[in-house]
């Protein structure tokens, strides 16, 4: 008996799931039927592989209840500007269309966790897109035309995936290090455009998987030496010199290991270098103004043969507000200068 009430009760969910399920895919479509049934209920909208130009205002902004729209493979040159009215959807597909761009009203659907915007012809993103979409999880947006992304693509703080590949990325944008939760990035692909990455990139402590393969990247910032979680790292096909392509040919813990021993190579360098500045700098008596200090380091910078022995320490050069206070005094910079005598013309 209890077995029985079990299958009436599946048999009810999944009449309820296709009622609110709606399935119009692969039926070579050149326009949308006026559907006999009320939208509002739709929860999900397959509309892929058909031969639509367009979709219908009206119809979208009927769709007050859809989580997942799926357009792809379409003749599609535009979305409806209506799209910002589904304020529930989570997913949405557009993919193998001839989109030149996306209505800045796509900002509004702040529900979105996964944006397919694939195979178009995408010159740019909305210039906010990234300031509203701060659910998003996975963009995908390979095989367009895109020459940048926007700033704003930084703040998709709940981003996980992120693919831009086979584009014309001339660079990537900056405060990436936002993307705390981003595991996976693709920028291959964009040939001879791409032709370094930023610091930043070093700073996406969950990325797991990186890859940069078939750009113009000579060399690699150090901080991906940091990246402690990566484990597939591709990079064939640049000019990569930091680190050498036999490097990168033994992996992302290779990878990581030669840049952080060259970031700890530079830091020393660095420390070094400060230090003998601050050496040359007691040695010529810049921290104090003792003529006796400055006296006995002028002997035994002689005795070097650092410096002429004729050498004399100009007084006050420790304080040089006595000197420059005589140099540009109001006096001297305002007073009238003297005339010359015209009979000397």
């Amino acid at each position: 008996m209890g077995i029985q009430v079990k299958s009436c009760s599946t048999k009810e969910e999944l009449k309820k799931e296709m009622a609110h399920n709606l399935d119009l895919s692969g039926m070579s479509l050149d326009s949308l039927p006026n559907p006999p049934i009320n939208l509002s209920i739709i929860t999900k909208l397959d509309l892929s592989n058909n031969n639509l130009e367009s979709i219908p205002e009206s119809l979208t902004a009927r769709l007050l209840n859809v989580a997942v729209l799926d357009v792809r493979s379409n003749q599609l040159k535009s979305l409806p500007n209506s799209i910002g009215c589904l304020s529930k959807l989570k997913v949405l597909n557009v993919s193998g269309n001839l989109l030149e761009s996306l209505p800045k009203t796509i900002e509004d659907c702040r529900a979105l966790e996964e944006l397919n915007v694939n195979f178009n012809k995408l010159a740019k993103l909305p210039d906010t897109i990234g300031f509203e979409l701060t659910n998003l999880k996975r963009l995908s947006m390979n095989s367009n035309k895109l020459a940048f992304l926007p700033y704003s693509t930084s703040h998709m703080t709940s981003l996980k995936h992120l693919d831009a590949r086979l584009n014309s990325l001339r660079s990537l944008p900056d405060g990436l290090e936002n993307l705390i939760r981003l595991e996976t990035l693709n920028v291959s692909q964009n040939f001879q455009f791409l032709s370094s990455i930023p610091y930043s990139v070093g700073l996406l402590i969950s990325l797991t998987e990186l890859d940069i393969s078939y750009n113009r990247i000579g060399v690699l910032p150090e901080s991906i030496g940091c990246l402690t979680k990566l484990r597939k790292f591709r990079a064939e096909g640049n000019p990569l010199v930091s680190p050498p392509m036999e490097v990168v040919q033994e992996g992302a813990d290779a990878v990581r290991e030669y840049l952080s021993v060259k970031m700890s190579t530079a830091n020393s360098i660095g420390a070094k270098k400060k230090k003998t500045w601050v050496g040359k700098l007691a040695k010529l008596g810049t921290f104090s103004s003792s003529r006796m200090h400055s006296r006995s380091i002028r002997e035994k910078d002689e005795h070097d043969g650092l410096m002429m022995p004729d050498y004399r320490p100009i007084e006050g050069l420790a304080t040089p507000t006595r000197y420059l206070g005589r140099l540009f005094s109001p006096r001297r910079l305002f007073s009238p200068s003297p005339r010359r005598d015209s009979s000397r013309k």
